[in-house]
């Protein structure tokens, strides 16, 4: 038992070496608090940038008035797109850097539409990505996404 307990701590010892000798010591969050209408917060940040890495949480195809736009899958899918797009860009990447998306869909009948808007927003490599029905979304909308991106640099 001790000497399998050694061999355990040895290789722990030389795999934390390795990780600070390649420079994968592990960065500390950043926390973007997600901006809401006068009067609200939301228990989560808009984006967590940890190194190179920028985790973005779910959006849904809200306007500027913080309300759903009208007009069915593909508006909301159009304007979900919009508002990650502007996500990314205030903090330093873009969808050509998007590595994976998840997306909830309240219909799953609506993945061919949603993906006939999605896919225009990608034009070097598609990223990877799950799509999932639901029970249902935040304000009765029809989709959600949420993407993870490497920071430009």
């Amino acid at each position: 038992m001790t000497m399998m307990f050694l061999k355990t701590m040895k290789s722990a010892a030389l795999l934390a070496a390795l990780f600070a000798e390649a420079g994968a010591v592990a960065a500390e969050p950043e926390f973007f608090p997600r901006k809401a209408a006068p009067g609200q917060s939301y228990p989560f940040s808009e984006a967590v940038r940890v190194g190179d890495m920028l985790y973005l949480s779910g959006d849904i195809g809200v306007g500027a008035d913080g309300k759903l736009v009208g007009g069915g899958v593909k508006a909301e899918a159009k304007q979900v797109m919009d508002n990650i797009a502007a996500n990314l860009a205030r903090h330093g990447s873009s969808f050509d850097h998007v590595v994976q998306c998840t997306v909830a869909l309240a219909d799953i009948a609506d993945w061919p539409a949603f993906n006939e808007i999605y896919r225009g927003y990608f034009s070097k490599h598609f990223p990877a990505r799950m799509a999932y029905a639901t029970g249902g979304l935040a304000l009765g909308a029809k989709v959600e996404v949420q993407c993870n991106a490497v920071v430009a640099k």
